[in-house]
């Protein structure tokens, strides 16, 4: 399958959900080409750049988006 480069968008809006965010990125951090993170009183903003299949985003972005109080959106290149 061909690697493309992809932008995960992730919101968290409580912050003990913080923990597991981390690890789940840390676990796909072969794949991460860049990450930026804006905290903000209420939730935090992620920004991930990562070069990978669609297997793998969707992988990524479905166990995010499984945890409580987060949300995540993705685009990926054509």
């Amino acid at each position: 399958m061909e690697k493309r480069i992809a932008i995960l968008g992730v919101i968290v809006s409580d912050r003990d959900a913080s923990a597991e965010v981390n690890r789940l990125l840390h676990e796909y951090g072969e794949h991460i080409v860049g990450r930026m993170g804006i905290p903000r009183a209420g939730c935090s903003v992620i920004t991930v750049v990562l070069e990978c299949t669609s297997d793998t985003l969707n992988a990524l972005s479905g166990k995010l988006g499984r945890l409580k109080s987060v949300q995540v959106k993705s685009m990926t290149a054509k």
